[in-house]
């Protein structure tokens, strides 16, 4: 596993009018300050990589949909460096509907695996500064990952 990365089933609750999806709360192993909230959507093969945050963690649940998100540990000096890791969360499937805490650092990516527009839900630790993070194209080669064409 990637250093400091935290993967963690959530609870869905089922009601015949419309389920409850829980995220976050603020007494949750790993919770890492509240900043701001925000979704972003993602279509159907559509791919939104590469981003690092250099301060912020970002705390994620996909409450409708199903994403592939990929993580890329390029840390200095960290004991997973080099560790790449692919997970798969949404409501869509039960048993993928669960928390992923990035830290700073970590490379990610999103790829929308649902048949319909997906839903990432982020409780960002900090507020969106947009020189905060740096980017890179998706077929960069210093990321050892190639994204299936959409």
């Amino acid at each position: 596993m990637i250093d400091g990365v935290v993967h963690r089933p959530l609870r869905i609750i089922p009601d015949s009018r419309g389920p409850i999806l829980h995220m976050l709360r603020n007494d949750s192993g790993g919770f890492a300050g509240f900043g701001e909230a925000y979704f972003t959507c993602i279509e159907p093969g559509a791919v939104k990589a590469w981003r690092k945050h250099t301060r912020m963690t970002m705390q994620l649940a996909v409450p409708r949909g199903l994403v592939e998100v990929v993580l890329f540990d390029a840390r200095p000096g960290s004991a997973s460096n080099g560790t790449l890791e692919t997970y798969t969360l949404g409501a869509e499937q039960p048993d993928s509907y669960a928390l992923l805490i990035i830290p700073p650092g970590i490379w990610n990516g999103f790829r929308g695996l649902s048949g319909t527009t997906s839903i990432i839900a982020n409780c960002a630790s900090l507020p969106h500064d947009p020189d905060e993070a740096e980017r890179l194209d998706p077929d960069n080669p210093a990321i050892p990952h190639t994204w299936p064409p959409a």
